[in-house]
Formats: structure tokens, C-alpha cells, sequence
């Protein structure tokens, strides 16, 4: 039957073509249909694939480096340790680990530090801790930080009996024994320091909260991996060094990890906890007017009002202005257009610098520029 029917079909095919070649109407154009291509689901999300875009991480970012985070650190209140910066203390222990780091010039040509953390914990030697200048509370509030100190000048004292700022001071008895203890390898004052389980006594010592507040304004503005502040065209600067005349610091730009690394007392800084260079994606140098308090050699450096810095990034260098209207307001930094600075992910430093004395500050185009 089936055979039948084919050769019907093929005899029905013929008379058709002969009939419509012998007849006398014009020829009708039969348009021919387009095959149609089967997609299959898997070139459908091939095609997908290739056009989306990389993602951008969107979970929670360190408020201190603006870096992915998790989201139980997103929600810890930092700490802000005063650190020495001498000669007799090096090597520093635990300072890899700050989010931010701050240096200040005070008495005698040195210069000290404040490590901010917000990831302090699995450390069981974090310091040396010194003492309180009362500049560095002031910055340490701008963070919602918990400020550790170990002693305190008259002018430091005064500031934080006020009850200015939480702090942990280890000239206290009973924060001494909870936060603090003294290291057999070093004399004093060069050998106090704290811990992780020192720093959570003392917040438990003191009553402190130990989560950020939600009411927190975060100090940085920062853009994301995906677009980083390149500053194209603007000046180079693979090597900046400062002023300070006693450790005499400079940071060198690594082309390779976008990094810079730091150099003091004529060598690495170096962090004794991990044996590695510290390093910095970030560079901030802040002018401030700077007097000594009255009747004293001890420097007060005022960081209330506004005034002229720089920032260093990915090897350029840009200046910058800075304001802070009040004790309880932040430190915002700004381009020469006025928009609020961009800071890319990473650890910053921020250097504040004598405004009478920031022309000791060099920048070097290239490495091989400096001559060290």
C-alpha cells in the first residue's frame, strides 16, 4: 500500500510539471522557506556566558579597607593601638594585620604609630604599646575605635579622663593584668604589649561594646577591584619618602603587586609575627599646623579645620585637600575638583605632616632616582 502511494504521488508530480510548462499563464515564483536551525539549551548558555559581564563581589567590605570581608567582621568595633616607632622596639609585631595605620611626628624627632584593626584576632603579641599623645584619641574617634595605650602625656591624660574616647590604658592596674604584659627580650619602656585575648579582656574589663555602632559613618570612600583609581597622565611615583628626621621612612612602589613597600631605620619594616614586609596600596599625607604646648618641647598638631596634602596610588601621586569641622566630625579628604577622594582596596597609611616642613617630603619618578 505504502509503495502504491509513492508511485501515485511521483505521477501526480509529473503531470504537473508538464501541465504548467505547456500552459500559456506566466510562471509563479514559489518562495522558498528558510531551514530552520535547532539551538540547543547549552549554546543558549554559552551565548549567555559570553556576553555577562565579570561579577563584582557584593557582600560585605571592611570599613577600614574596603575589601571583601566576612560578614561577622563586617559588624566588630575596631581597636586602635598606639605603637612605638623606635629603633629599641623594632621589630613591630602584629601591625600586618591593621586595616589602617597612622603616623605622627611627636617630642624628640621620632615619630609614633597607631595600628587600627578590625581583624585582631590568633595573635598573641601585638605592640609594643606606648603611650597617648592627645592628637591620636581624636583620630582613633573618627573610627568608632576602642583606643589602647600604655601611659600618657599630661595633655593625653586630660583627654581621655574626659571621657572623650573609650580606652584601654595599661598604666591602670587592673588593665595592666587583663590587657597587657612586659617581654623578657626587651627593657622598658620598650617591652609592654597586648594580645588578641588582652585586647577582648579589656573590652570585657571595661564594659565595652564590642560591634560597630549602626549610627558608624564610614571614614574612607572607596571604589572597587574592578575599577581601580589608575590617575592616568598624572605624575609618577615609585618612591616617596618623609621627613621625619629620627626613622627616616620612605615607601618604594612594587610594579608587579601594585603594592608599596615600607623602609625605616635604614632597612624593611618588617612585622616579626608573619617575617613580612609592610606594604600599602595606599598613601595618604595630611598638612596640618603644628605648635608645641605651652611652656613644653611637646608637639600639638591641629587637625581641626582644612589644608593641603597627597595621595599616592598604583605609582602616581595627586594632591589633595583635606577638612575636619569639629572633635566629633570625620576627616574627609578631596581632589583639587572638589569631589571627596576615591580610595582603591587595600591598607592605607596616612603620614600627618608639620605644614611648615612637608617640603622635606621627597617623590621620586623612578626607582633608580633614589639613591639608596
Amino acid at each position: 500500500m505504502k509503495k502504491n502511494l509513492v508511485t501515485l504521488l511521483g505521477l501526480s508530480l509529473t503531470f504537473t510539471v508538464l501541465f504548467t510548462g505547456c500552459g500559456s499563464k506566466p510562471e509563479e515564483k514559489v518562495e522558498q522557506e528558510l531551514p530552520v536551525i535547532q539551538t540547543t539549551d547549552a549554546a543558549i548558555e554559552t551565548e549567555q556566558e559570553e556576553a555577562k559581564e565579570p561579577e563584582v563581589y557584593s557582600g560585605p567590605r571592611s570599613i577600614l579597607t574596603g575589601e571583601p570581608i566576612s560578614n561577622k567582621l563586617s559588624k566588630v568595633r575596631p581597636i586602635a593601638l598606639m605603637v612605638e616607632n623606635t629603633s629599641a622596639c623594632l621589630p613591630h609585631y602584629g601591625i600586618n594585620k591593621a586595616g589602617v595605620i597612622y603616623e605622627c611626628p611627636v617630642e624628640g624627632g621620632i615619630t609614633r604609630l597607631m595600628a587600627i584593626f578590625e581583624d585582631y584576632k590568633g595573635m598573641d603579641r601585638i605592640g609594643n604599646v606606648r603611650s597617648c599623645r592627645p592628637y591620636y584619641p581624636k583620630i582613633a574617634k573618627e573610627y568608632g575605635a576602642v583606643y589602647m595605650c600604655f601611659g600618657q602625656s599630661t595633655e593625653g591624660k586630660a583627654l581621655l579622663q574626659s571621657g572623650f574616647i573609650d580606652y584601654v590604658n595599661g598604666i591602670e592596674g587592673a588593665s595592666y593584668n587583663a590587657s597587657y604584659y612586659r617581654s623578657s627580650d626587651r627593657r622598658a619602656p620598650h617591652n609592654a604589649y597586648t594580645s588578641s585575648k588582652g585586647i577582648e579582656a579589656g573590652l570585657k574589663l571595661k564594659n565595652y561594646k564590642s560591634k560597630r555602632s549602626k549610627k558608624y559613618e564610614q571614614h574612607f570612600k572607596f571604589t572597587t577591584e574592578d575599577k581601580p583609581v589608575t590617575f592616568e597622565g598624572k605624575k609618577d611615583c615609585e618612591v616617596v619618602t618623609l621627613y621625619y628626621p629620627d626613622n627616616d621612612p620612605y615607601f618604594v612602589y612594587n610594579k608587579k603587586t601594585g603594592l608599596y613597600q615600607r623602609f625605616e631605620h635604614g632597612g624593611k619594616e618588617t612585622d616579626a609575627l608573619d617575617n613580612k614586609q609592610i606594604k600599602v596600596k595606599n598613601i595618604i599625607l595630611q598638612n596640618v599646623p603644628c605648635t608645641n604646648y605651652s611652656g613644653t618641647y611637646k608637639l600639638n598638631l591641629t587637625l581641626n579645620g582644612s589644608g593641603e596634602g597627597k595621595y599616592i596610588t598604583n605609582g602616581k601621586v595627586v594632591s589633595i585637600t583635606w577638612e575636619k569641622k569639629s572633635d566629633n566630625d570625620i576627616t574627609k579628604y578631596y581632589d583639587k575638583k572638589g569631589n571627596e577622594l576615591v580610595l582603591n582596596p587595600g591598607k592605607t597609611w596616612v603620614s600627618l605632616i608639620e605644614e611648615n616642613r612637608a617640603s622635606g617630603n621627597q617623590f621620586y619618578k623612578n626607582r633608580k632616582d633614589f639613591n639608596r
